[in-house]
């Protein structure tokens, strides 16, 4: 997943906080979607990126560069985000969202 993120914004991936929602609820199934929806709504709200927690072991082979907001949450403002989620059985979605403003 982090190669695709490389690949498709170059450069700028840098930039970009990526973390997991997975790591605070486990395997939600179904839900996973929705829970990752209202997670990207309310870190638009607040102005905070919520962190992938438990994170114990750096991945050499992982880009250093990439910023994988590890085991606490990082304050900035987030507009536009993406969230990529993948289920059991093959079932992905991708889904963007803008803040909007007035």
């Amino acid at each position: 997943e982090l190669k695709a993120i490389s690949a498709v914004f170059g450069n700028h991936a840098k930039n970009i906080n990526i973390n997991s929602t997975k790591s605070m609820t486990g395997h939600l199934l179904g839900a996973a979607g929705a829970i990752e929806a209202i997670a990207v709504i309310l870190a638009m709200q607040h102005g905070i990126v919520p962190p992938t927690i438990n994170h114990e072991t750096i991945d050499e082979n992982i880009n250093p560069e990439l910023n994988l907001t590890l085991n606490v949450a990082q304050k900035r403002e987030v507009n536009v985000a993406m969230s990529n989620t993948f289920g059991f059985g093959g079932h992905n979605a991708c889904m963007l969202f803008k803040k909007l403003v007035d």
